[in-house]
């Protein structure tokens, strides 16, 4: 699941925070306002500089990160609202681990494919793409949202994909995530304003959720250091085994809460469905896309 929104839907780094191409007024805005960096990649603050070497992930992608595990088949539903000053809508995001994997920068990914229904109409469908290292660390390397008005395709404006434009993988997941260490880059792409950081917040919780009670839960808190204070930030709960349970935010105009109420395992016949699917979403996506996406190699079913 990859919330988002800010960007609403629900695995990886979802909620879109942005950075922008920022005029000169606003970029001295936004440095008064982000933490001090000793390097200009630092984007999340000191010691958030990415260390990207494709030699670190394997030819055949597996993501059983203990926090994040994304095995093809599982599929994951979510439920909640969104709070903002307009009123409060019911949202449902529903997260699926396709059998599809695609190259992206050089690295063998796999897709996740995300619903996210506003009030009960689809306001978007996305595929996302991770991979994790050889030492346990889960990597978002891009995302093609496509945005639906009134049951209709309205275009993914929002498309990034690392290595182009700029774009750059970042960090879903840590290898063995700890509290008091330096907050981390999720995903960075300049050109649709795009801009994650994550750090963890507490560990050890015992949440419980419609899926049933969980210990040992761990909190990411999610944030754009270019946005004010008045912003606010989300956070994302974890329970190790099971992936994300709750998102909550704190502050902000637009504020999302979720909880994990489903949690299925598909059959060979509905993973086939899956992936078809999710193939005629990766094939749209070079017309709609002919800028970005249209420059990825296809996406081939891996599990079938």
């Amino acid at each position: 699941m990859t919330p988002r929104g800010k960007r609403f839907t629900a695995y990886g780094t979802a909620f879109l925070l942005v950075v922008g191409s920022l005029t000169a007024a606003t970029a001295a805005t936004a440095a008064a306002a982000a933490p001090a960096a000793t390097s200009s990649q630092e984007l999340c603050g000191p010691g958030s500089a990415l260390s990207f070497n494709r030699s670190a992930f394997p030819a055949k992608p597996l993501i059983n990160n203990q926090w994040l595990t994304l095995k093809p088949g599982m599929q994951y539903t979510t439920t909640g609202k969104v709070v903002s000053a307009d009123g409060t809508t019911v949202r449902k995001v529903v997260s699926t681990v396709t059998g599809l994997t695609k190259v992206i920068d050089g690295v063998t990914t796999i897709a996740i494919w995300d619903r996210d229904y506003s009030d009960g109409e689809l306001v978007e469908s996305e595929l996302a793409f991770f991979a994790q290292t050889t030492k346990g660390a889960v990597w978002l390397f891009g995302e093609y949202p496509e945005e639906y008005e009134n049951g209709k395709l309205a275009g993914a404006p929002s498309t990034f994909i690392s290595g182009i434009d700029k774009a750059r993988a970042g960090i879903a997941m840590q290898a063995e995530p700890h509290r008091n260490t330096p907050a981390y880059v999720q995903a960075y792409a300049p050109t649709v304003d795009f801009l994650d950081c994550g750090g963890v917040k507490y560990k050890h919780l015992c949440v419980c959720v419609p899926t049933g009670c969980y210990d040992d839960v761990m909190v990411i808190d999610e944030f754009n250091p270019l946005d004010p204070p008045s912003a606010g930030h989300q956070r994302k709960y974890y329970s190790a085994g099971t992936g994300l349970i709750k998102v909550t935010a704190v502050g902000g105009e637009d504020q999302e809460f979720l909880d994990l109420v489903n949690i299925k395992k598909l059959s060979s016949a509905e993973l086939a469905s899956v992936n078809a699917r999710a193939l005629a979403i990766d094939r749209r996506g070079y017309t709609v896309s002919k800028d970005v996406y249209a420059k990825t190699p296809r996406a081939v079913v891996s599990t079938p």
